[in-house]
């Protein structure tokens, strides 16, 4: 059947208390005459939601405050020359690219998503303007007013380019489909032929410079519907064509790589916040073409799908999305404009319900798989509960209380693993009851990313930041006020020198790298071994770093600490943020520390330390450990220029080495025992037969956990520890079996290996199975393993299994 809803008939629907139902499952079947008004009723369809019940919650109050939302903007509404609103002058008096003019060009970006707002409240049901002709004038007068005064062909942009090629077209497509029976036909030709000024052809003519990844994806969307309100169907057409690249795995640059990596801008990893743009993004694009003319069939598309899994879901954990992978949108508060909270929560909300809308184009087992992931998330964020997260809209909110209230949907529970994620400098670790995530940097990828007055602070999170989470604990620890009020100099698990950076310090979008190769690490998809050869920002700073992600541990080594900048260097063995209260109790070997605020110590000789609700710390042979507890004030104006002025407060228990000024060759070991009691964390300081640190120098660090035969060892030149031997830098990762087999994994995190020896000590009868790369092999009392070229492998673990002697 075909469908095409008329304003009125839309009205009459959502006017009579049932179920919005927009056809969006309707089964669509498009014939030429009728496929222009079919597809326009299905983008109506996506950005207005279906199948929800508008007097039920949490639709009934989002609607009201849409409704209060726009109800103000409609009263406030004073069209002047150079504004739509008082508070929204766009008018550049300099109009040039400088930071007046972005300022200027993103108030009027904001000026067209208010109108977006009070044409969803003008055309949704239970707003109070549903049908409003005063709304409805509005819009007419608004749309009009931007179009003569600033937004039209012949006007040259100014500012930042996304306003006026993606946010602005975007808004006014959306809105040309909301209005379209009400737009004359005049007006609609004048606003058609301003996006084909601003968007034209040629911006997706190649795949480069801004029209790659997330922005392509955006692009296309403009492209897209700016065919379906025209009825032109060359330029739908070339919308879909043009998103086949994107589909493509990538080498360098942008996009998405054949690891699970998401890079954006070059260099930043951005699977959290651009990724899940271009989610979305395809998402709607798929199920707006779906059945037409123009259904989006390269055979590339099915990349997408495989990054569901294979790219999103190893950094969505209980709802959220970890920071490590949303670049520059960490610094996002609440702002004193139109911009609404932003943390790890709701751009996790997003990516699940972009999986939802996509699930509908995949395969039936995908897509029962993905509903199945995405209910787990659902009932396991109780910190930030997806249907009650403000940012969300009525569509993506009808998409997860759809899956939520499914009894055939089973919630699959989060999965455990290791995943390494060599082409963005990326580790995730998942266990029975908590995950981590550590963030790198090196040549390819940025020490940090800021850009339009951003994350103007982020200056260490990649040098070496290592976040973690409970299943039913610490979930908001880094999405309560984390990033305003933490000491930017004492991230987690970061070497970092203490000298003052100005604020965007290394440049905008993504400018700085450190020029170093060896950042990486093998897995077995269990455990792993991971190093970063680490170089600071602006900083002589100097340092090998480890991680061993273990069975309910991550070993955490230092080595080769050298700096000259005539500051202290530290090392942040962990920095929990305890939330407003911050009296969560600390112990440092076996004895109860003050929960006063502020409170400081230097434990000396120190061998463990527990902080109640959280987990233990363990200094294998004892260490000089520094304890702090204090109350940071911040705002969000000081990492976001946009941010609220707002002053909040957290406490914070950190705990840090101190390795003095200007430090030659220091070192640390240290190991995390995410949710351990206080009780299981001083066994483990007492079992010295648990962990063997093998080695940690500036030429390599390596560990053995004998009772899980397990092996791990960065060879950052080459050389011996405990068993292995290696003749060039490579990482190594040994796992003995209970079966008589056992793995070893080795990479070339360099990429420059041409050849490459490794021998593991230990008697060995066969092996079983090895990668093209592996050129010979010698077993008997010793295993030899002769490589070939590794550096074409992209830093990814070449896998050999042996039946042991």
């Amino acid at each position: 059947m075909t469908s095409h809803w008329s304003r009125r008939a839309f009205l009459t629907a959502a006017g009579s208390g049932t179920a919005v139902a927009l056809g969006l499952g309707t089964t669509w079947a498009f014939t030429a005459p009728e496929e222009f008004p079919a597809l326009r009723a299905r983008w109506r369809a996506l950005i207005l939601g279906e199948g929800f019940d508008p007097a039920a919650e949490p639709f009934r109050s989002r609607l009201a405050d849409l409704g209060g939302t726009a109800g103000r903007y409609l009263a406030s509404m004073a069209p002047a020359a150079g504004s739509l609103w008082p508070d929204l002058v766009y008018a550049a008096p300099e109009p040039d690219t400088d930071h007046a003019s972005y300022d200027s060009s993103a108030r009027l970006n904001t000026s067209y998503a208010r109108l977006c707002t009070l044409g969803q409240a003008y055309c949704q049901p239970g707003t109070g303007l549903t049908g409003d002709p005063r709304a409805r004038d509005a819009l007419l007068t608004g749309l009009g007013h931007l179009h003569d005064d600033v937004y039209h062909a012949g006007q040259p942009p100014y500012g930042n380019w996304y306003n006026w090629q993606i946010g602005i077209p975007q808004a006014l497509l959306d809105l040309c489909v909301l209005l379209y029976d009400a737009l004359p036909a005049a007006r609609l030709a004048g606003f058609l032929t301003a996006v084909d000024h601003f968007v034209p052809d040629s911006l997706v003519a190649a795949y480069t410079g801004n029209s790659t990844g997330a922005n392509r994806v955006d692009l296309c969307r403009v492209l897209a519907l700016r065919g379906v309100v025209g009825a032109n169907g060359e330029k739908v057409a070339l919308a879909r064509d043009a998103l086949s690249p994107v589909f493509r795995y990538v080498t360098s640059g942008d996009g998405l790589y054949a690891d699970g990596s998401f890079v954006q801008h070059g260099s930043v990893p951005y699977t959290g916040s651009y990724g899940s743009v271009l989610l979305g993004g395809l998402a709607l694009l798929f199920a707006l073409l779906a059945g037409s003319g123009w259904e989006v069939t390269d055979p590339g598309r099915q990349h997408v799908f495989d990054a569901v899994e294979r790219a999103w879901a190893p950094f969505v954990y209980n709802g959220l999305v970890m920071d490590g992978v949303s670049g520059r949108a960490i610094s996002r508060g609440r702002a004193a404009g139109a911009r609404l909270q932003q943390d790890d929560h709701t751009r996790g909300h997003a990516v699940l319900a972009s999986v939802v809308l996509l699930g509908q184009g995949a395969s039936a087992a995908e897509n029962a798989r993905w509903r199945g992931l995405v209910k787990g998330w659902i009932e396991r964020d109780r910190s930030s509960p997806p249907l009650a997260d403000p940012t969300l809209g009525v569509p993506q909110l009808a998409r997860l209380k759809a899956v939520r209230d499914d009894p055939a949907v089973p919630a699959v529970p989060e999965p455990t693993g290791h995943r390494l994620f060599p082409c963005m400098a990326r580790a995730t670790h998942r266990r029975p009851g908590w995950a981590a995530s550590l963030s790198m940097a090196d040549r390819r990828i940025s020490h940090y990313e800021t850009g339009d007055g951003e994350n103007l602070r982020g200056w260490h999170t990649g040098a070496g930041m290592l976040y973690w989470w409970g299943a039913a604990f610490a979930n908001d620890q880094y999405g309560d006020a984390f990033w305003p009020t933490v000491d930017p100099y004492r991230l987690p698990g970061t070497t970092v020198s203490r000298k003052v950076l100005a604020d965007g310090a290394g440049g905008d979008w993504g400018a700085a790298k450190p020029d170093v190769h060896w950042v990486g690490g093998a897995t077995d998809g269990q455990w792993a071994a991971v190093g970063q050869y680490l170089k600071g920002l602006q900083s002589s700073l100097r340092a090998k770093k480890s991680w061993f992600f273990l069975d309910d541990a991550v070993v955490c080594l230092g080595a080769g600490i050298t700096c000259a900048d005539g500051t202290a260097v530290e090392t942040t063995v962990d920095n929990r943020n305890l939330g407003a209260a911050g009296d969560a109790p600390f112990t440092a070997d076996g004895t109860a520390q003050p929960v006063s605020v502020p409170w400081s110590r230097t434990l000396t000789g120190a061998h463990w330390a527990h902080i109640g609700g959280h987990g233990g710390y363990v200094f294998p042979g004892g260490a000089t450990v520094r304890a702090l507890r204090e109350a940071r004030e911040g705002s969000w104006s000081l990492i976001d220029t946009g941010g609220s002025t707002a002053v909040l407060t957290r406490t914070y228990l950190t705990l840090y080495v101190d390795h003095g000024t200007d430090p030659a060759d220091a070192a640390y070991a240290c190991v995390l025992l995410p949710g351990a009691t206080a009780e299981a964390t001083r066994a483990r300081a007492a079992d010295a037969g648990w962990l063997d640190v093998l080695a940690n120098s500036n030429r390599l660090q390596g560990v053995s956990v004998p009772s899980a035969g397990f092996t791990g060892v960065n060879f950052w030149f080459g050389g011996t520890a405990g068993p292995l031997t290696a003749s060039d830098p490579c990482c190594v990762l040994v796992r003995e079996r209970g079966d008589g087999t056992a793995v070893l994994v080795v990479s070339d995190p360099m990429r420059m290996r041409t050849g490459l020896t490794v021998t593991w000590r230990r008697a060995v009868a066969a092996v079983t199975s090895a990668p093209a790369t592996l050129v010979s092999s010698a077993t008997g009392a010793a295993l030899t393993l002769d490589f070939g070229d590794l550096s074409g492998t992209a830093g990814a673990g070449q896998e050999v299994t042996v039946r042991l002697g």
